[in-house]
């Protein structure tokens, strides 16, 4: 016999939203629970931290932000830590979607910066907020990648500052 908690996750298991059936058609791997849950979330309009080991999987749940976005007609903005971190996101999403969709902005870089995909290290997006930059403006979603750079004595204050700074909602 199962509990109403068991049928319950059966139930969502089951009617999962069209976004996320066609986002994770994308992989061909089965997600697992964090996944679902975190993703699940973020389709209800919920924001999520996601803490796991390295390799886990958390850049699905990024991946999935930047998918409702483009659903959604939204801006997603993606930030790292670091230009080169930069550098690398903004290939792999120019390979899965293209150069139109995806801008990169960093201190040395200035790609497609009205993209509704931008990549860009979490100093640009902090200099965005404080300047209240009108390409904010439409932002559904954004990730902070590499978030346990928020110990890192110099970089630590950028990530508290971009939390405080961010609208509640977009």
């Amino acid at each position: 016999m199962t509990t109403p908690a068991e049928r319950y996750a059966a139930f969502r298991e089951r009617h999962v939203e069209p976004q996320f059936a066609a986002f994770q058609a994308l992989y061909d791997f089965d997600f697992d629970a964090f996944q679902i849950a975190a993703c699940g979330a973020l389709g209800q309009g919920n924001g999520v931290l996601v803490a796991a080991p390295t390799g886990s999987g958390k850049t699905v749940v990024g991946a999935y932000a930047v998918h409702l976005a483009l659903a959604q007609r939204r801006k997603c903005f993606y930030t790292t830590p670091i230009k080169a971190l930069s550098n690398q996101k903004y290939g792999d999403l120019v390979r899965r979607y293209d150069s139109s969709t995806v801008g990169l902005l960093t201190g040395d870089n200035s790609i497609n910066g009205d993209a509704p995909v931008v990549v860009m290290t979490t100093e640009v997006l902090r200099n965005m907020l404080y300047a209240g930059s009108l390409t904010l403006d439409g932002l559904g979603y954004v990730v902070l990648d590499e978030v346990h750079y928020l110990a890192d004595r110099s970089r630590g204050a950028v990530w508290e500052e971009v939390s405080i700074h961010l609208p509640e909602s977009g």
